[in-house]
């Protein structure tokens, strides 16, 4: 194992299919301890990315090693070393909460006189002990979600992959989830995530941002929103939404007007003339501006600016 300080390096990775490149060419490196949070759209080539640094799909070229071994070469070390996670969880429907448990223990090969603490940390750490006997199948999905994170950690890995976990489960559930993330890290554990939900961006320490194949930003969240500056945002809140998106339109200096929760976030040149040209526009179509502020930008945001200024980008 590597004694730096990063515990996934990636140089240069490429994945084809055929003429299609799933992975074009990605960079980066996650530091030991570190949330890492794998951002973008479905098909933007994160769990092809995750599936070779878990040894699972051979790289057409470029490198990757997690723990200091080669994702090329060394497969069996790195899943030995890793705990992996999809959306999909891996659990035997029929089998109990703890036979469920048992069957992860014997797989990952965890020391007989280990397998009872570490099977009752992990009913402790998802708060599974009272569901222990319950079948797997009559659990809802954020239970599932829990009790699969626990079996991929049974054997007490340094290094946790985890492909869309959150897919699919209630916010409530997401929201637990991610506070047992934060526990893990705490202890010193890496935690690899990727998601398609922007609001769980806000929970990793550092981001990659996938776009057909390509990481087209690379950062922590507060570094990556303060560098969208050449888009100025504001929140709109109008009597008329639909009326309001229609008036702004044709409106000089406005960029994007986009449905943000109960309001509009415009995307505007500048904010003074901009916000002027908006009252005007609206006030001549008989719309009320209830609020129009300036506000900074969500990761959605950054994203959806990111990926159109890659769009404009000449092939």
């Amino acid at each position: 194992m590597n004694g730096n300080g990063w515990a996934v390096e990636v140089d240069d990775l490429v994945k084809a299919f055929g003429s299609f490149v799933a992975v074009d060419h990605v960079s980066f490196k996650v530091s030991r301890g570190e949330i890492f949070g794998f951002l973008g759209p479905n098909g933007a080539g994160k769990s092809t990315t995750i599936r070779m640094l878990c040894g699972l799909l051979t790289p057409t070229s470029g490198r990757g090693s997690v723990n200091g071994f080669d994702a090329a070469t060394q497969p069996e070390d790195i899943r030995r070393s890793i705990g992996y996670m999809s959306q999909k969880f891996s659990l035997y429907d029929d089998l109990t909460v703890e036979e469920n448990i048992d069957f992860f223990t014997g797989m990952y090969g965890v020391a007989k006189e280990l397998r009872a603490p570490r099977k009752q940390y992990v009913l402790e750490m998802a708060n599974l002990t009272d569901r222990r006997l319950a079948l797997t199948r009559t659990l809802s999905g954020g239970w599932k979600q829990r009790l699969a994170l626990g079996c991929a950690i049974l054997h007490d890995p340094p290094v946790l992959f985890l492909d869309e976990p959150t897919s699919g489960v209630d916010p409530i559930a997401r929201g637990a989830f991610w506070r047992l993330i934060h526990d893990m890290a705490e202890t010193g554990h890496t935690i690899f995530v990727s998601t398609h939900y922007m609001d769980e961006a806000e929970y990793c320490h550092r981001l990659a941002l996938m776009h057909r194949g390509k990481v087209i930003a690379l950062g922590a969240p507060d570094e990556l929103k303060r560098g969208l500056t050449s888009h100025k945002l504001l929140n709109l809140e109008a009597t008329e939404p639909l009326e309001t998106m229609r008036a702004l339109e044709r409106v000089e200096g406005v960029l994007d007007v986009a449905v943000f929760g109960g309001g509009l976030h415009v995307t505007v040149e500048d904010v003074e003339a901009g916000g002027a040209r908006i009252r005007a526009a609206l006030s001549a179509k008989g719309i009320e501006v209830r609020r129009l502020e300036q506000i900074d930008p969500s990761m959605e945001d950054v994203f959806v600016a990111l990926i159109e200024t890659e769009e404009r980008r000449p092939a």
